[in-house]
């Protein structure tokens, strides 16, 4: 028992020796055999990850916190060793990460089965996968930090796959600036907390929060917390860290499987476990609040107004993990993890989905697609059931993560309401996506559109069948409550009535021009990338000028004159050395009988 907790370390680094064993297919130095044992390499560790994580998860469970302390660095009283924490929970999490990575995998067997960087896409999948899996076991907020940076460059070098294309470099810049953006202050937070809680482990954190922490100043505190969060806000794309999450789409679509439903949850996971110190402050929780329903329920707005399917599904999923902060902001951590846990499974499967149908047509714009569901059966009861299990339908797990999410925040009719709209827009974005896709006339790309080889429909498959799982799997961990809950209807009635609206639109005014503006303004993610470029873009752009006339006019135009000055001397100095000896014996008796002359004469006044 104590062997296999202690060999936890070992899963991080399953997905990290994949990468290094794909590099010589990589970097093209292996030509004979193809990019394939890359892909195999990769799909052996994965394997492997997974099946060791789900030995460690039955001895586990319902066993207590184990920690796994492993020296790094010692040295003049500096002590920062790795520690992990294995229990239910954090196994739990490395379990769903390494079976949506395995299945992630598989499917990009046949999607990326043609393209001449699948090698390379294959490494990178393992260093995500790593990076992942050492998060979720984490028990030190240091450790977080630098995964956390891993992930950023993870997604910067995943987004930027495609580097051929102008607009994927645009897409990787942005993605990795703004996150980069929230890890700036989340490193800020790490390093006065160093030097104000006595250590960085997640566990201590919550005891020193407990106690010593709140003779702090309330500014402090709240300070602390704003910073804390603001990393988390990026990795999750939270307003108004949001805009990078919708241009990430330019990526692989194997990679947006991965990146929309766990990559997004690693932020929310960290704030999950700072909750004991960001507690500390109303403000801070308030924050969360406000942060997590204006995400909400904008992002779900801006999710109609698509035209490209995957960036329509991103924007919705920024609006689910906005109710995971809202859960977090009112201290319901139960009811946000429910939320993470059904949204990964539910969501992976919708961009399988979706990637199918990009792979067939080789198109995600909505207007050039129509009538696939004859042709392509198993991508629409995949579609189907994803839907289904993103929205608040019985049976599935949305149903009763949100059920819980009403029943804990009941008493806040305000962010019931926030609640109840969400799940509304995305029921109706998500049967106008189906009825467009599926159900509409067939198009020029989509009349010869076959179904997805079997290297993708068995993961697809195979994925719809653990969806469907899901409210079993809450019912083994006794997560479901024993009676159906009154806050069920409402729930239920909100994702009926977006589906009801949504014909009732296109039956009685499919084609009002009155709301163009609107949904233009929508369209354009309500123009919040002109905001920035108006406003904190244009400050930096006049910052950078204002310093680069400081450093042209004055910095400059001093060193020049120091310069200029010691060349004069110089030149002057040519003339008073003529190479004679007698002559620099005058020049230094002149220059003693001056001096001795100036000190008699201040002698004498």
């Amino acid at each position: 028992m104590s062997e296999l907790i202690y060999s936890s370390w070992w899963i991080p680094c399953y997905g990290l020796i994949g990468a290094v064993l794909t590099l010589p297919w990589a970097a093209g130095l292996s030509k004979h055999s193809g990019p394939r044992p890359a892909a195999y390499f990769n799909l052996f560790m994965t394997l492997l990850a997974f099946g060791h994580t789900l030995f460690l998860f039955r001895a586990i469970l319902g066993q207590p916190v184990y920690d796994v302390i492993i020296p790094w660095l010692k040295v003049s009283g500096l002590d920062l060793p790795l520690i992990l924490q294995v229990s239910p929970l954090s196994v739990g999490a490395v379990l769903l990460i390494t079976f949506l990575s395995l299945v992630a995998q598989c499917y990009a067997l046949g999607y990326m089965e043609k393209d001449w960087g699948m090698a390379r896409f294959f490494a990178l999948m393992g260093f995500f996968e790593g990076a992942m899996c050492g998060l979720a076991l984490s028990d030190s907020l240091l450790l977080s930090y630098a995964l956390l940076e891993l992930l950023t460059l993870s997604t910067y070098l995943l987004v930027g796959f495609w580097y051929a294309q102008p607009l994927v470099i645009t897409a990787a810049r942005d993605a990795f600036w703004t996150k980069r953006l929230g890890d700036l202050f989340l490193l800020m937070g790490v390093v006065a907390l160093s030097t104000l809680a006595p250590s960085l482990r997640f566990s201590d954190l919550a005891l020193w929060a407990d106690g010593p922490a709140q003779q702090l100043p309330p500014l402090v505190l709240t300070l602390l917390g704003l910073t804390l969060i603001a990393g988390p806000t990026g990795k999750c794309a939270q307003f108004p860290l949001s805009l990078w999450l919708d241009e990430a789409m330019e990526g692989p679509n194997p990679a947006s499987i991965m990146r929309n439903s766990v990559v997004v949850a690693t932020g929310a996971y960290v704030l999950i476990k700072l909750e004991p110190v960001l507690s500390l402050s109303p403000i801070v929780n308030a924050t969360l609040v406000v942060i997590g329903a204006i995400t909400a329920v904008g992002a779900s707005w801006v999710a109609l107004a698509q035209v490209d399917m995957k960036r329509s599904f991103s924007h919705s999923s920024s609006a689910y993990l906005g109710l995971v902060f809202i859960a977090v902001g009112m201290q319901q951590i139960q009811v946000a993890l429910l939320l993470l846990f059904v949204h990964a499974l539910a969501r992976s499967l919708l961009f399988m989905s979706v990637g199918s149908v990009i792979y067939t047509t080789s198109c995600q714009d909505l207007r050039e697609l129509g009538g696939l569901w004859s042709r392509m059966p198993a991508t629409t009861v995949a579609y189907i059931v994803a839907g289904t299990g993103l929205v608040g339908l019985f049976p599935l797990g949305s149903l009763w993560a949100m059920t819980a999410w009403a029943d804990s925040l009941g008493d806040y009719l305000p962010l019931l309401i926030v609640l109840l709209l969400v799940n509304a827009l995305n029921a109706y974005n998500l049967i106008r996506i189906f009825s467009i896709v599926f159900l509409g006339p067939s198009k020029p790309k989509t009349r010869r559109a076959p179904e997805v080889p079997w290297t993708m429909a068995v993961p697809m498959v195979s994925m719809s069948v653990v969806t469907l799982l899901g409210p079993w799997m809450l019912a083994q961990w006794q997560v479901l409550p024993p009676t159906l809950p009154g806050s069920m209807i409402p729930v239920i009635a909100s994702g009926l009535a977006g589906i009801g609206a949504y014909f009732v639109q296109q039956s009685m005014f499919p084609k009002v021009r009155v709301w163009q503006g609107i949904y233009t303004f929508f369209a354009q993610d309500l123009y919040l990338d002109k905001l920035y470029r108006l406003t904190l873009v244009a400050l930096i752009h006049l910052g950078s000028k204002v310093t680069a006339w400081v450093d042209r006019k004055l910095i400059d135009s001093v060193v020049n004159l120091v310069g200029l000055s010691s060349l004069f001397g110089g030149q002057l100095l040519r003339y008073t050395n003529s190479g004679q000896s007698q002559t620099y014996v005058l020049t230094i008796m002149v220059g003693v009988i001056l001096v001795a002359a100036m000190e008699m004469m201040n002698h004498s006044f």
